[in-house]
């Protein structure tokens, strides 16, 4: 198995370190830069934000050594420089980044599903790898971007450290094992009221208090779509599409769950327990249904179930201390917590030293569509995930197909043209928008694409609209 930090320390030897552009400075981005200028090997070359501003105090927030940058906006040293003297500087266009020859990969950390489309295809073009920390973008177009960028001859790759990829990590030991995965996700804090929650509640439900946020970097919304159940769809279709497993068809049930019970509760449902089939992702909630707390909870971890093909495996399981289920068949294996950004250089690494990206999507097998959080009226402006009136619900990538759901990646700034009932899909029927946006006509190519593929033809839209 290739070292990467011996690698690593090989390139910094040489002079010769992986020169990394940051697109995004916000939570995500700010953890990455807190160990970019730690990490043997790898360069910061850049980060790119429209607000410069706000990367200048993300860089002071971590501690980034003072003289690796100019604090001042508008006083930024080219790119060029700041290779030459391994320094960073600050852009306020994306595509300086992208477009540099001597920028190896791009770190995609914007949140924004368009930004992340124009980003990728901008990356194709220029032939730079990059990393996807936008999961939002990937699952609204990554089946298909995916294809684009192995044409350009470029890496597309999961964001190690986000759950996704430490999910399809896990799920890749087990078949490497020789192991039938049965079932693979994350935990959270999870009620069903918060399907409901916006940007007005998400603190009180949250818990953190009036210190934390006062830190600086914390975004309401982004926050409220971890709550209300939109990212935890979202991640989970990207696992799907990565591991090529069938998500529920009813979406998430985010069973409560403790370590000690993900065997007997994710097992299949056919043998006593809550996954509908074998194959599948979901959500486990620290919380039980009545708010008490979950013994030994798995709120910021990962996990998969695996399944013993047969007696002496099942012997195995139980002579090496595994937690299974009642009948020894099913056992799990996790990860108690994943530090997102903080490692997020690994998938760089990745990159450059073996030639691999640290997840990838494989297929379109899970998708998330806009779902109402309210009653809506014709005429309501939708504001995306996290907001006011909608959340992403999980669904297959076929049965959204069927509908014509409205992923929930492009739910924003779209004007309703139908009255849409709390619970209820939105499709894209039942909104106004424009055809010749870029993010749409990826969206719409993709749909057609797989539409053939799937064997599937339009449908009458969804809730009665046509």
């Amino acid at each position: 198995m290739t070292s990467l930090s011996t690698k690593l320390a090989e390139r910094q030897a040489a002079g010769k370190p992986i020169r990394v552009g940051l697109i995004g400075a916000g939570k995500f981005g700010s953890m990455f830069i807190a160990q970019a200028c730690r990490t043997v090997g790898l360069h910061l070359a850049g980060i790119a934000d429209i607000s410069l501003e706000r990367a200048v105090a993300s860089l002071k927030r971590v501690d980034f050594p003072a003289d690796k940058f100019d604090a001042t906006p508008d006083k930024q040293i080219s790119i060029d420089e700041a290779i030459a003297t391994r320094r960073t500087t600050l852009v306020n266009d994306a595509e300086k980044l992208i477009a540099h020859p001597n920028i190896d990969v791009v770190m995609e950390c914007t949140g924004n599903p368009s930004a992340g489309v124009r980003h990728v295809l901008l990356c194709c073009e220029h032939k730079t790898h990059i990393v996807m920390v936008n999961v939002e973008a990937d699952v609204l177009a990554g089946p298909l971007l995916v294809r684009k960028a192995k044409e350009a001859g470029i890496i597309y790759s999961m964001a190690y450290g986000d759950q996704p990829a430490l999910i399809a990590e896990l799920v890749d030991w087990a078949r490497t094992a020789g192991f039938h995965v049965v079932c693979a996700g994350k935990g959270t804090k999870h009620l069903p009221q918060y399907h409901a929650s916006t940007p007005d509640t998400v603190w009180d439900y949250y818990g953190f208090t009036k210190e934390q946020l006062a830190n600086g970097d914390f975004n309401p919304q982004m926050f409220n779509s971890f709550l209300d159940g939109t990212k935890s769809a979202l991640e989970m279709a990207a696992v799907a599409n990565g591991c090529d497993l069938t998500p529920p068809t009813d979406g998430l049930a985010f069973p409560p769950c403790g370590v000690h019970d993900i065997p007997d509760v994710l097992r299949p449902r056919e043998v006593g327990g809550r996954s509908e089939h074998n194959g599948t992702v979901e959500v486990i909630s620290c919380l039980e249904t009545d708010g008490r707390p979950v013994f030994n909870d798995l709120r910021w971890g990962v996990y998969v179930v695996i399944e013993a093909a047969g007696e002496y495996q099942k012997d195995c399981f139980k002579q090496y201390g595994l937690k299974t289920d009642s009948t020894g068949r099913y056992a799990a294996q996790y990860k108690p917590y994943h530090l997102i950004g903080l490692e997020l250089g690994v998938s760089a690494a990745s990159i450059m030293v073996r030639g691999e990206p640290t997840g990838q999507c494989k297929t379109w097998a899970g998708d998330v569509v806009a779902s109402a959080k309210r009653d809506l009226k014709a005429g309501e402006k939708l504001d995306g995930e996290g907001g006011f009136t909608v959340y992403g619900k999980l669904m297959t990538a076929r049965d959204s197909l069927k509908i014509e759901g409205l992923p929930i990646g492009l739910a924003h700034g779209f004007i309703l043209k139908n009255d849409i009932k709390k619970g209820e899909y939105v499709s894209w029927k039942d909104v106004e928008y424009s055809v010749s946006a870029q993010a749409v006509k990826i969206r719409k190519e993709m749909e057609s694409l797989y539409r053939k593929e799937f064997n599937i033809s339009s449908s009458n839209g969804v809730n009665g609209h046509a």
